[in-house]
């Protein structure tokens, strides 16, 4: 089957395949009416950093049960990101044998029982539960942009900033309420596992998308593109490579602080549950910036001055930490959330903003998705080292300065008006 350039067809970003008849007026039914759609979108968002942002404010804790490092009690953040970007792998293959809609479904699953897996009594199991945790949201973070894309063309970047938004939303609530409750539930362990409910819920909301679904499986045609219209081979292309890096680099500083922010402020002598509060309060800002970044992205030709503005914001944060942590800590954390969150709402909004379709797009977000987190995995893992190292957090914040000024001049390549 060959495709006229000129007309608009319906294709599956997961798939490369032309859905069937019935396939696609299934799919503009539920579009028409797509509260549904809306609802499945944001409750699986609000899952994609909720397991992750829950054991920040608990490492100390985590760290004396089981007598960790330094550098190991970076590892139970590091674990999960490592496989944010190996999970990035395998997600678009999954996608394209399965469909999008059950590989969410699946991966929500998979998160509820990676949460579970993570509070069984030892340390293997800690690690364990990271691994599929981490690997769960990487299935969702990469084929959540190709569905938007596919779903809502003509409003990718509000809806981009709708489910960062949410994403971010739900890990703010999560590290809000991790030590209040620890305390109210009896200990960690159960502090970590109650988060396992929302993915439950999140799956059950997505089901409606799986029947959907089935009125494409198994009746789709594989498109034979035309030679100018035949997709992209995104890891050739220089531009593609410049969103994944500042996806990359970005998610890096993002994590460190997910992973050490806490630690930060009570190695200078703040309480365990102030430090969980400033965190959440870094969490909360960075909905601002996730759901204003992308809907400004969105209204301009090129992104130059957005990337400017998130980088200039998270370096004056970091720089921050280390002039006067708890002095400013929550100046720095407002600086850096608003930053972090308009930085992760642009990376994800350049996804859609530098293809020109499902396809490119879901390929471009697993690619930068892969290396991107492989890159982000690194910093926690690094910033725990030169931390056990130097016996300071000087050194490896004055690092993550370097990354901020490495993302500004990736981003301002990335941010040019023009495709993939």
């Amino acid at each position: 089957m060959t495709r006229d350039s000129s007309a608009p067809v319906l294709v599956d970003a997961e798939a490369d395949v032309l859905p069937s008849a019935a396939g696609t007026a299934a799919r503009r039914a539920l579009l028409a009416h797509p509260a549904l759609l809306l609802a499945g979108i944001v409750l699986a968002s609000l899952n994609m950093r909720a397991a992750l942002a829950s054991v920040s404010p608990l490492v100390s804790e985590l760290a004396r049960t089981y007598g960790l490092s330094s550098a190991a009690s970076s590892l139970v953040t590091s674990v999960p990101v490592l496989f944010l970007g190996l999970g990035a792998l395998v997600a678009p293959w999954l996608g394209r044998r399965f469909g999008a809609e059950r590989v969410l479904l699946a991966a929500l699953l998979l998160l509820g029982a990676g949460i579970l897996v993570r509070i069984l009594p030892s340390a293997a199991a800690l690690y364990t539960g990271g691994v599929l945790v981490g690997t769960a949201i990487a299935l969702l973070n990469v084929l959540m942009p190709g569905l938007i894309k596919r779903d809502f063309p003509d409003r990718a970047a509000s809806m981009t900033s709708v489910y960062t938004g949410a994403m971010i939303a739900g890990a703010t609530v999560v590290a809000a309420s991790s030590v209040p409750l620890e305390r109210a539930l009896g200990g960690w362990r159960a502090s970590l596992g109650v988060w396992s409910l929302l993915a439950v819920v999140a799956a059950l909301a997505w089901l409606p998308q799986v029947i959907v679904a089935r009125g494409r499986t198994g009746h789709e045609v594989r498109a034979a593109w035309a030679p100018a219209a035949r997709p992209v081979n995104v890891w050739r292309s220089a531009l593609a490579w410049q969103v994944t890096l500042f996806m990359g680099l970005q998610s890096l500083w993002t994590y460190v602080l997910i992973a050490w922010m806490p630690t930060i402020f009570t190695d200078h002598g703040m309480s365990r549950s102030a430090a969980g509060v400033v965190f959440a309060f870094n969490n909360l800002l960075q909905v601002v910036g996730a759901f204003a970044v992308p809907l400004l992205a969105g209204r301009m030709r090129g992104q130059r001055p957005l990337i400017v503005l998130v980088t200039s914001l998270v370096a004056a944060g970091y720089a921050g930490l280390i002039a006067a942590p708890v002095a400013g800590a929550w100046l720095w954390s407002a600086l850096l959330g608003v930053g972090q969150g308009g930085a992760v709402g642009l990376a994800l909004t350049l996804i859609v903003l530098r293809t020109g379709d499902a396809v490119t797009a879901a390929r471009l977000s697993g690619m930068a998705q892969t290396v991107g987190y492989l890159l982000a995995a690194a910093g926690p893992l690094a910033a725990g080292a030169l931390h056990q190292a130097s016996g300071s957090w000087t050194l490896p914040l004055a690092v993550v300065l370097g990354v901020c000024a490495t993302a500004l001049g990736v981003g301002l390549l990335a941010a040019r008006n023009r495709t993939v």
